[in-house]
């Protein structure tokens, strides 16, 4: 699978802000991906030493508009811990805003 594949989008909240300050950054990634994929994919996209990735599948929830009900997609993030300096640049400007 390819890199840009692999890794979908950035997940910007105020949590990941926090964690972003420990070089921890998350992201929306493929399904099927695992664990080894999205390391080599976060290490080839963004030139940064990856220490750790922690994967979580988000499970979909019921919604309704109306009479009519549904439900979300279930997804799947993971939460990636790069080496000490090593920084990404989607989040660079964003880690001191407030």
């Amino acid at each position: 699978m390819d890199p840009s594949q692999v890794i979908i989008r950035p997940i910007v909240s105020e949590k990941t802000f926090a964690l972003a300050e420990a070089h921890k950054y998350t992201f929306r990634v493929h399904d099927r991906a695992h664990k080894t994929q999205i390391r080599q994919a976060i290490e080839q996209l963004f030139d940064v030493r990856v220490i750790e990735v922690r994967t979580a599948s988000v499970k979909s929830k019921p919604k309704r508009r109306g009479h009519t009900s549904g439900r979300t997609r279930q997804w799947k993030k993971a939460v990636v811990q790069v080496r000490e300096g090593d920084t990404i640049p989607i989040f660079r400007g964003l880690e001191g805003a407030e």
